[in-house]
């Protein structure tokens, strides 16, 4: 498994950037009032990301020998993708959290301190997310081996001689 790279990451919050000013933009005309999302949103975002962590602590004991149990290699990887799953969403997240800022902050009248206050703990909270899922990746990475063979290393005498 590769880790997460910035690319797709910088690839999640364009997206969902683009998401949140155009849903904004075609709710305002419409006539219908600008989408603000629900108080308890930032707090769950910040609990995955404390979730996530917790469940890779003890994976990064096991491999680096701070710990005597031995850690189900699924469970490891089930948790590394989980981690990286909620980088992504939370890159999404701070990007549709950023374009319902820009788009309030684009138009000529000031918004209300509810919209913006939840809006602006979204994409806090959603950076907290991503954080929190690289740093867990990175718990959940195995040291490499002095004695793995890189790919493509192969002895050059014949095999079975």
């Amino acid at each position: 498994m590769r880790r997460t790279g910035i690319g797709i990451l910088g690839i999640a919050v364009v997206v969902g950037l683009v998401v949140g000013f155009l849903l904004d933009t075609s709710l305002t005309a419409t006539g219908r009032a600008t989408f603000v999302p629900a108080a308890s949103l930032p707090t769950i975002l910040v609990l995955l990301g404390v979730v996530i962590v917790v469940l890779a602590v003890p994976i990064s004991r096991a491999t680096r020998g701070r710990s005597r149990r031995r850690i189900d290699p699924f469970r490891a990887l089930r948790i590394a993708m989980l981690a990286k799953a909620s980088s992504l969403l939370g890159a999404a997240a701070a990007g549709f959290a950023g374009g319902l800022l820009a788009f309030l902050l684009s138009r000529p009248v000031v918004p209300s301190v509810g919209s913006m206050g939840s809006i602006i703990a979204t994409l806090v909270c959603a950076v907290i997310l991503v954080v929190a899922g690289l740093v867990a990746e990175q718990l959940c990475t195995i040291r490499k081996d002095d004695d793995d063979d890189a790919p493509g290393d192969t002895p050059a005498g014949p095999v079975g001689v």
